[in-house]
């Protein structure tokens, strides 16, 4: 644990933005999470860890503060530190630019893992080749395409176009 504060600091103090008054003046111990089991692959494997403690400006005052720490071995891959209210995370846009919507990244993760080329998603979906690389990336994720493409996307290999699944879903891709 005596490695942790010089560690959150450190981060903290190189954000640009950071008060350097402020400062981790204490940890408790975390609160490890696996995600993955030990029969899956290592690069999906990785254990969270959450710790709380506090934050103390130079005049005496104290905020709650909560890091969650992810790594896979010993390689870091997440950071977050929840301080008072205010959520701190990485950010995946320049400066100046929004954040990509989430979806974007389980849309890419669907086709990706159903082998789906965009053309023939955008084919499927009746929607542009660019609207589908634009909702791939994260921009302007509209429920009606989203609705449409998470169920092209979850369609099995083996399951034929406008049969029904097991579960209900329709597959309207072609294989």
């Amino acid at each position: 644990m005596t490695v942790l504060l010089p560690f959150f600091n450190e981060v903290l103090q190189n954000l640009p933005w950071w008060n350097r008054d402020w400062k981790v003046d204490r940890v408790q111990p975390g609160r490890p999470a696996e995600a993955g089991d030990h029969r899956s692959d290592p690069a999906v494997r990785f254990t969270e860890v959450s710790i709380p403690g506090t934050v103390a400006s130079g005049n005496g005052e104290s905020l709650p503060f909560v890091a969650k720490v992810g790594f896979t071995g010993d390689r870091l891959i997440r950071f977050q530190a929840k301080i008072g209210d205010v959520v701190i995370g990485p950010a995946v846009a320049p400066a100046g630019r929004s954040e990509p919507h989430p979806f974007g990244r389980m849309l890419t993760g669907l086709m990706d893992l159903r082998g789906i080329p965009v053309r023939e998603m955008a084919r499927a979906a009746r929607l542009s080749i660019s609207t589908i690389h634009m909702l791939r990336h994260g921009h302007n994720p509209n429920h009606a395409f989203s609705h449409v493409i998470i169920l092209i996307a979850r369609c099995r290999p083996a399951q034929q176009p406008g049969v029904t699944s097991p579960r209900g879903e329709r597959c309207l891709m072609r294989h």
